[in-house]
Parts: structure tokens; sequence; C-alpha cells
């Protein structure tokens, strides 16, 4: 009789176990692969955008060199056309530079994502393997973080929406707008995150029957003090 009660708790342990450690991989690593695509399209774009930047450098450069060639008449008599040939390189060189620093901020706000991403699968990783805590906690924690990383996804679909308004029409009061806006939420998602697995560890610590014990948890849990 004890053996078919010790064999059903097995069964009932795994069965919990088993999904939870499935989704969990399934969730992390669909994050990693969207923060991958990401960080990859901002060094493309910037690249891109610093190769253009020394194109139009160039181009208005030798303008100028034409321009201070010219004796003060001749400059006087450019026409209207070559006029806005010169201001439209200065636009397009100041446009460039300007999506230059967009991009630039934007893998700021995207490495702060992945680096979400790492604290979370480590500190799961140590709660799974650290046995004092029961599947149920588990499944507690995973939700909990499950949640915050569904939300820091809605950042990369923000994202998103910033990278293609360089192709569309969008003021760039409303292009900072949704990049303050992604850097404020995924500053927030950090730190939910962060205060969460503090909670826990501090939990597992509580549990603790002696002060060595103590030391032993701060040492798995990576805390010095």
């Amino acid at each position: 009789m004890k053996r078919k009660s010790w064999i059903l708790i097995m069964c009932v342990v795994l069965f919990t176990t088993m999904p939870t450690q499935r989704s969990h991989a399934v969730v992390w690593v669909a994050i990693q692969v969207a923060v991958k695509k990401v960080i990859k399209a901002m060094d493309l774009a910037i690249q891109r955008l610093q190769n253009q930047t020394i194109k139009l450098q160039n181009a208005q450069k030798a303008i100028e060199n034409v321009m201070a060639k010219l004796k003060l008449k001749e400059i006087s008599e450019w026409s209207e056309k070559q006029r806005q040939i010169f201001q439209t390189y200065y636009d397009e060189l100041w446009r460039v530079r300007a999506a230059i620093a967009y991009y630039r901020r934007i893998k700021e706000i995207t490495a702060k994502q992945w680096q979400l991403v790492q604290e979370y699968k480590e500190a799961f990783n140590l709660f799974k393997q650290d046995k004092s805590f029961t599947p149920d906690q588990l499944l507690y924690i995973y939700d909990v973080y499950s949640g915050i990383l569904e939300e820091s996804v809605k950042n990369l679909d923000e994202i998103v929406l910033v990278i293609n308004s360089f192709k569309t029409q969008m003021s760039d009061a409303s292009r900072l707008a949704i990049i303050n806006a992604s850097s404020d939420r995924i500053e927030e998602n950090l730190s939910h995150l962060r205060r969460f697995t503090d909670e826990n560890i501090m939990m597992r610590i509580e549990k603790a029957r002696d002060q060595q014990e103590i030391l032993s948890i701060k040492a798995y849990y990576g805390i010095s003090n």
C-alpha cells in the first residue's frame, strides 16, 4: 500500500513539473530569439545609416569646397535649384543622424530586455534546483515570471513600430514618446522581476535552520553579504 502511495505521489510531482519546465523553456527561448532578431536588426540598421552618413558628409563637403572656390558674385548667382540640392543634402544628413541616435537608443532598450530574460532564466533555474521549493511554489513562481515576460514582449512590439516608422510618416515627437514609454516599461519589468526574485530568496533564507545554512543559501544564490 505504501509503495502504491509513493508511486502515486511521484506521478503527481512528475506531471506537475514537466509542463512547467516545458512551458518555461518555450517562453524564454521564444523571447530570446525575438530579442536577438531586434538586436541584429539594430546593428544592420546602424551600419547602413552610418554608411549613408559618410556618403552625405562627402557630398556636403564637396559642395562646400565648390562654394569656397567661387567668388562672392558667383555665389550670389547660384540658381535656386543648386541651393535646393545643397539644402536637400543637409536635411537628409540631419535625418540620418537622428535615425542613428534613435536606433542606438532602441538598441540600449533591447539590451535591457535581453538582460531581463537572462536574469529570469538564471533565477528560475536556481529555484528549480533548490529542493526546498515545492512543485506548487515553483508553479507560482513560474506564473509570476511568465506574467512579467509577457508584459516585456509588448516592448518588442513597440520597438518594431518605431523601426517601421522610419519607412512611414511619424513625427519625431511621436517616435520619441514611444521610445521613452518602452524604456520606462522595461525598467519597470526588470525592477519587478528582481524584486520578486529577492523575495523568494529571502523566503528561502527564512527557512534556514542555522547560520551555516544561511551562509550556504547565500552562496548558492550569489549573495555576498
